[in-house]
Parts: C-alpha cells; sequence; structure tokens
C-alpha cells in the first residue's frame, strides 16, 4: 500500500470510530450579505445568521427550531468590526443546523433571509472585555430584538450542478417594543442596579411587574405579603385579564397541548384569575413577576454568578427592599414567597436555598436539573461524554427532549448544535447556554468556560466540580443540611413534577427525593410530589390537565402560602391588616 492510500485508508478508520462520515467536498451555493450606511454610522459586530425555509406561512427567523424534525435551515457566522458596504459571506463550510454545512443544502426552492444579532462590548470589573447582546425589551429572543437588522424574505432557487451566488441586503431594523399599559392593578417598575453596573461596568438594571390587590388605594394601612412568580422574561403581568374573553377569538390549535382553541381557554382563564383576585374572599398579597434579561439570556437564574454577575443579590438586596418600601409590603423573610415552574421552578428553590432566611417557602413546578448527577439525563459528574452512552461495541446517543409518547424529538447533541450555529461562547440565548453562563466559571477568555466541547460533547471534569460546588442544589443540601442549613429550610421546600417531563426534568427530583425524604436532623418537613404521564410542566394540581393547571399557578399556591404564614408568623407579625 502506497503510503497516501494508507493515510486515506488511517483517516476513514478514524472517521468511523468517532461517529463522523466522510463528507463529499463541494461548496454549495455562497451569499454575500451587506448593510447600507443607514443601518448604523460605526461598524457592527454580532452574529450573522442566514435562514433557508421550503415553508411561506411565516418569516424565515420566525420558524427556527429545537427540534430537527420541525425546524427549518439556519447558518451562522460571528462578525467583527463590520462595515456598511462591505460584504460578509457565508458559504461552503459555514456551520448549520438541522444540517451540517451550507455546501449541504439540497437543490430546490427556498424563501431566504438573513439577520445580523447586535452585540455590544463590555468591560467588566472582572478585568475581561467581551461581546454580547444586550437586552432590548424582548427577553432576549435574536428573531424579535428590536435593532437588529434582518432582510425582507425572498424566494431563490438552487440547481443541482449549477454554481449559485447570491446577494442579500438586510434592508430592515426590527422596531422598539412599546412599554406595557398600566391599569389600576397592573404597575411596572424599572430600577437602576449599583451592583450589576459595577460588575458590567454599563448602567443595568431590573423590571418588576407588581399585582396590586383589590383595595389597595382604599386601605392605606394595610401592609401585604409579597409573592414573587418567577420565570422566564415576563412583558406584563401574564394571564391577568381584566375584560372579558374575546368571543370573536378566532381558535388557534396548540401542538404542545394537542387542543384545538387553546388562545381561548388563555384568555377564559385570565379573565377568571381577575375575578378570582377581586372577589372579597380572595387573600390580599402583591405578586411580584421580575425583568431579569442579561447578556446571555431572558432571565439570570435569581443567583450571583461569575458570568453574569451578581443578580441574586441585586434581586434580593436591591429589588426587593425598592418594591416593597414602595408598595407597602411587610417587609420581613416571614412574609416572602416564591413560586415558579421550569426556569422558574429552579430559580425558587434556588433562591430560597442560598438566601434561606429572606424567603418563606418556595413550590418549584418541573424545575431545571437541581441535581447534576442528572443534568437532564446527562450525569456530569460520571458520564464521559454528554451526547453519547457507549459500550464495548456501540453506543447510544443521549436524548434531550421527548413528546407525550416518549418519542425521542432531538438529541443533546443536536440541541447544541443548535446552539452553536446561534453564537459561539455561549451566545446564543438558549438553554444549555445559559445554565453554562450561570454555572460555569469565566474561561480564559471572559467567557464562560464550557461544561463539555460543543462539537465532541467530551465533559470537562474540572468545570464540572465547579457546578457541583456552587450550584448543584442537592449536594448543597446533602453538605450543608445537618449545619444548620437544614433548620433555615425546614417546611420550606416543595417540588412537584410530571413523570412524563419532556425534558427528563424529574430524574433529577427522585434525587433530591431521595436525599429530602432521608433527612432527619431535621426532617424536611415539605412536599415532593408526581404525576403519571404528566409533561412539563406539570405543577402540582392532579383535577385539571396539564394545559389548564400551568395557568392557575396563583389560584393553586394561594391555599399553601397562607397554610405557611398561619405556621410560621413570628410574635407581633402582621395576619390582620391585609385580611380585609
Amino acid at each position: 500500500m502506497k503510503l497516501a492510500g494508507r493515510a486515506l485508508a488511517i483517516a476513514a478508520a478514524a472517521a468511523a470510530l468517532t461517529g463522523l462520515s466522510a463528507r463529499p467536498s463541494r461548496s454549495g451555493p455562497r451569499f454575500t450579505v451587506t448593510y447600507p450606511a443607514a443601518g448604523s454610522a460605526a461598524p457592527l459586530d454580532g452574529r450573522l445568521l442566514l435562514m433557508l425555509s421550503t415553508d411561506p406561512s411565516a418569516e424565515p427567523r420566525m420558524q427556527i427550531k429545537e427540534s430537527p424534525l420541525t425546524s427549518q435551515l439556519v447558518f451562522g457566522v460571528d462578525v467583527d468590526g463590520w462595515k456598511a458596504g462591505t460584504p460578509a459571506t457565508i458559504a461552503g463550510e459555514t456551520l448549520g443546523y438541522p444540517i451540517d454545512r451550507l455546501a449541504d443544502v439540497p437543490p430546490g426552492t427556498y424563501q431566504v433571509q438573513a439577520l445580523l444579532h447586535r452585540y455590544e462590548t463590555f468591560h467588566r470589573a472582572d478585568g475581561h472585555v467581551v461581546k454580547l447582546p444586550i437586552d432590548r425589551g424582548e427577553g432576549q429572543q435574536w428573531a424579535k430584538a428590536p435593532g437588529n437588522l434582518t432582510s425582507t424574505p425572498r424566494a431563490i432557487t438552487i440547481v443541482k450542478g449549477k454554481p449559485a451566488s447570491f446577494a442579500i441586503e438586510l434592508d430592515q431594523v426590527i422596531p422598539p417594543i412599546p412599554d406595557p399599559s398600566e391599569t389600576k392593578y397592573v404597575r411596572h417598575e424599572r430600577i437602576l442596579s449599583e451592583r450589576l453596573t459595577k460588575f458590567w461596568g454599563r448602567p443595568m438594571y431590573l423590571g418588576a411587574h407588581v399585582l396590586l390587590p383589590e383595595g389597595y388605594d382604599v386601605h392605606p394601612e394595610a401592609h401585604y405579603p409579597l409573592v414573587i412568580f418567577h420565570g422566564h422574561f415576563p412583558a406584563t403581568i401574564g394571564g391577568f385579564r381584566e375584560t372579558p374573553p374575546d368571543p370573536d377569538l378566532k381558535p388557534v390549535y396548540s401542538e404542545r397541548f394537542h387542543v384545538d382553541g387553546y388562545n381561548r381557554i388563555e384568555q377564559q382563564q385570565a379573565w377568571q384569575f381577575y375575578k378570582d383576585w377581586v372577589s372579597p374572599d380572595y387573600p390580599r398579597y402583591l405578586i411580584v413577576e421580575i425583568q431579569h434579561a442579561n447578556p446571555y439570556y431572558d432571565d439570570s437564574y435569581a443567583v450571583n454568578s461569575e458570568n453574569l454577575g451578581p443578580y441574586g443579590d441585586a434581586i434580593t438586596y436591591e429589588l426587593i427592599p425598592y418594591l416593597e418600601k414602595k408598595y407597602r409590603a411587610i417587609g420581613a423573610g416571614w412574609a416572602r414567597f416564591m413560586y415558579g415552574g421550569s426556569t422558574g421552578g429552579w430559580e425558587a428553590l434556588g433562591a430560597q436555598i442560598l438566601y434561606p432566611d429572606e424567603y418563606n417557602g418556595a413550590w418549584g413546578a418541573c424545575p431545571d436539573p437541581i441535581d447534576f448527577h442528572q443534568y437532564g439525563v446527562v450525569n456530569v459528574y460520571d458520564d464521559a461524554n454528554a451526547y453519547r452512552w457507549s459500550g464495548p461495541w456501540g453506543g447510544v446517543a443521549t436524548p434531550a427532549h421527548r413528546d407525550y409518547l416518549g418519542h425521542i424529538q432531538a438529541t443533546v447533541e443536536q440541541t447544541n448544535r443548535l446552539e452553536m450555529v446561534l453564537g459561539a461562547h455561549s451566545r446564543s440565548g438558549g438553554q444549555w447556554d445559559i445554565w453554562e453562563a450561570v454555572f460555569s466559571p469565566v474561561g480564559a477568555n471572559g467567557y464562560p468556560r464550557p461544561i463539555w466541547d460543543k462539537r465532541t460533547g467530551v465533559i470537562d471534569k474540572e468545570v464540572a466540580a465547579y457546578w457541583k460546588e456552587h450550584y448543584d442544589l442537592v449536594d448543597i443540601l446533602r453538605r450543608n443540611w445537618e449545619k444548620g442549613l437544614g433548620a433555615k429550610l425546614a417546611g420550606k421546600l416543595h417540588i412537584y413534577v410530571g413523570e412524563a417531563d419532556n425534558y427528563y426534568l424529574n430524574n433529577a427530583v427522585y434525587l433530591a427525593d431521595a436525599f429530602l425524604k432521608s433527612a432527619k436532623n431535621p426532617p424536611y418537613g415539605g412536599e415532593i410530589d408526581y404525576e403519571p404521564r404528566a409533561e412539563h410542566c406539570w405543577n402540582g394540581d392532579h383535577t385539571r390537565p396539564n394545559a389548564v393547571s400551568r395557568l392557575r399557578y396563583h389560584q393553586f399556591f394561594v391555599g399553601k402560602i397562607l397554610e405557611r404564614i398561619r405556621k410560621t408568623v413570628p410574635p407581633g407579625g402582621d395576619l390582620t391588616s391585609w385580611r380585609y
């Protein structure tokens, strides 16, 4: 065998062993993208995305999905100091999703659209200079972010065997989002955070929507318990409607819940919450939904982080005292409570565990992974690779999402691939990247140190050890329960999850359950509950389908909060001024 032939054979064998297949080298279509001088007077930084779609029902930028079964095509490159009128090229080997590269796009007719997700330069207090997208009121949604440049979609045809080159101009700017309106019950707040401003080296803000109780204006002597509903970026108080449902609303089918007219159900439940809220016997308290979008995601996970900064302290010691003073809250830890689902479930539990004296109860539904032995399905401590479980003769791809029948909709590798395309260095605004940004130490380049290699899935055990020390909630409980933490948390932790959670979040809850129910000094005194066959995000209501119970967090948890107040109110605590 000649040397060249031997080298090719070795390369082919290596590709087979690593699960890669040899691909023919071809250039495929080529796209050059520009923006006019009116788009910006200064050069721009950001992530340039190219989208191709075979579905004309919506703009391509709105058709990029987590599952490769439903997503259209997207390709991405970084641009730095990109000047108006200067072409940026997307071609050949450009990273793509769900297919690997632009060169693999098959012949056909497509709707094409380009978008620039704009970055700013931050000079952080830790000495790192990083380029990241600042939130502009949309909750870190690259496809909707005001100020992003985008092109008008148009049809193109790629012909087999024929070189194709296309020019695209970013001729549109996504407009600003109007401020939400206030009502008798709904107020909006925004404060400058000194802690976050110092960390990020520029003004940084926290926002909040406040739902005022019935009778707030006519009972100036009343002081109220404060309830935080944690979750993703809220545009306003969600699920609260002060007018009856629209009888002419055209019904929309929900793919998630397999229900026709789900938009009508949402309006009906929001109207019902309003009627409950103003009814004579409903408890009077303040509900707060926090806006803490940051340069990595639509919220901060309400904890301090090397990469995001001191959001936990900023929320607990800046925002909450401000709201409590302005809106006449009781203003003490025994009268503060939290609940939420998914991300909000983790935040409620995480803030309660890390700030045990500042809150008096957390109800976490379908929480994001609270034990990293089950980070979805990946054990970051013991598994060698996040993308594949391997045996002596073969392996299995690790799943990331399943449907209600247990059918796999996406793997861990596929969902991470999408995030790689949308943004390098944990800048995609996606789920895996925000976990990485919150939980990881800062890397040498100023961006989060990856928990695993995005291309290969190989897990970094040093990063995993850092995660365990700082953010593995069950491990924090285990290490500190009998050192005083348990005494501060007894009766405060309540967890609910469906056993068919689409993201396998029930796995970590099983581990939390095993530890908490074994705790003796003191007993944990909380509640952990499951619903067979329930998907994401079951919240503990056994009486209603998941599609409806998720719209009733406030009504469902109010009784549990009242019971907790009665059991734990300190001597002299106010139990009467707010019970009019």
